[in-house]
């Protein structure tokens, strides 16, 4: 759960924004309170942290930054430490080893005023199922510290951001799964957290709804909220500005999502199709500069796997034309993120560079 500052900003001032314009709407603070970070530094750094559960070591080696007004995803199979992640990132659980900043402080640490900045939607529904949605949300602004006087109006457009406003007077055990997932990103929301994370907030819901919540995703993004979410959907990687890839509580890679494509595929693939293809195709496409590697893909197709398949591209033509061999179709193509994830997993581990987009164990 949240906490958020008292002292709302008057309502009057927002009867003319839109409800997802009205989330960016901070509550002020009383002028003792602690500054936040500058808005350069990153959101979250973490330095080597690791978490162990007796003799078993369930999140190695992690290092990894998030910075402000991005959406960082974390990446991997059931089991490879995700949720024991967020529960360090949150303060739930104290790392074993390595050092660990949420807003430039040590999450174990945090204190009341700290926590009102963090917003956290579990895995698990975990409202009153008894008690209406209305009431729920009330109890999440309560326990938050969000005035009174500010709270309804302010829940009223939470709830219609997420379309359950007409559900309002339901029993929080009555509404389906999705609605029930739609009511905890409500009540994750409603006190204008700067740090969202989001525990598998799309597992189980249906496509047009998950396209939904990136949706929301993405706007709360835009409006400069930082957001942390765990999924084991991995396409939903490339809605994400930049992922971190778990396999059993290590890092397999970390960047962009085309950095992370360029690391489990070795660079950029080219494919080259024809009927004429033989040995020969495969001498003249290896001769080009810039190329990795070549193989079959089927009994009349070639992929072609080059560091830039712009400038490539050009090359493979003309050394094809060179050595007198027809060619159907010569073209880039982008692997899918399921193949990417298949690949990571499949790897043995194996340094990837010195860069963000690395691979480590």
């Amino acid at each position: 759960m949240r906490a958020s500052a008292s002292g709302l900003r008057p309502e009057e001032q927002m009867n003319s924004r839109s409800p997802v314009e009205e989330l960016d709407e901070q509550p002020r603070r009383e002028p003792d309170r602690q500054p936040r970070a500058p808005l350069g530094d990153p959101a979250l750094v973490a330095v080597d942290i690791g978490k162990r559960f007796g003799d078993r070591d369930v999140v190695q080696g992690l290092s990894f930054e998030v910075q402000r007004g991005t959406i960082f995803g974390i990446i991997g199979p059931s089991g490879c430490g995700k949720t024991t992640t967020i529960r360090m990132l949150l303060g739930v659980l104290r790392p074993t080893s390595g050092d660990l900043r949420v807003l430039g402080r040590q999450p174990h640490k945090f204190r009341r005023r700290d926590r009102e900045r963090l917003g956290y939607m579990p895995q698990q529904f975990v409202l009153f199922p008894e008690l209406s949605v209305m009431e729920n949300m009330g109890f999440s602004a309560s326990i938050y510290g969000m005035s009174p006087f500010g709270r309804s109006r302010r829940i009223r457009r939470t709830l219609e951001l997420v379309e359950l406003w007409d559900a309002r007077d339901r029993p929080a055990g009555q509404l389906s799964g999705g609605m029930q997932r739609r009511l905890e990103l409500a009540a994750t929301l409603v006190h204008n957290p700067e740090v969202i994370f989001l525990d598998e907030p799309t597992a189980g819901i249906d496509p047009v709804l998950r396209a939904k919540f990136w949706e929301h995703f993405r706007a709360l993004r835009d409006e400069g909220r930082t957001l942390i979410c765990t999924t084991q959907y991995v396409t939903e990687s490339e809605y994400c500005d930049e992922i971190l890839v778990l396999r059993e509580g290590q890092k397999i890679a970390t960047g962009t999502p085309e950095e992370v494509r360029r690391i489990a595929i070795g660079g950029e693939i080219v494919t080259v199709s024809g009927p004429d293809l033989d040995r020969h195709a495969v001498a003249a496409l290896r001769s080009v500069d810039g190329v990795e590697k070549v193989s079959w893909d089927g009994q009349d197709r070639l992929k072609v796997i080059v560091d830039d398949a712009g400038s490539a591209l050009p090359l493979l033509v003309e050394a094809l034309r060179e050595a007198s061999i027809e060619v159907d179709e010569v073209g880039e193509v982008h692997a899918s993120f399921d193949d990417v994830f298949v690949q990571l997993m499949e790897e043995q581990p194996a340094a990837a560079g010195e860069s963000r987009a690395s691979k480590d164990r």
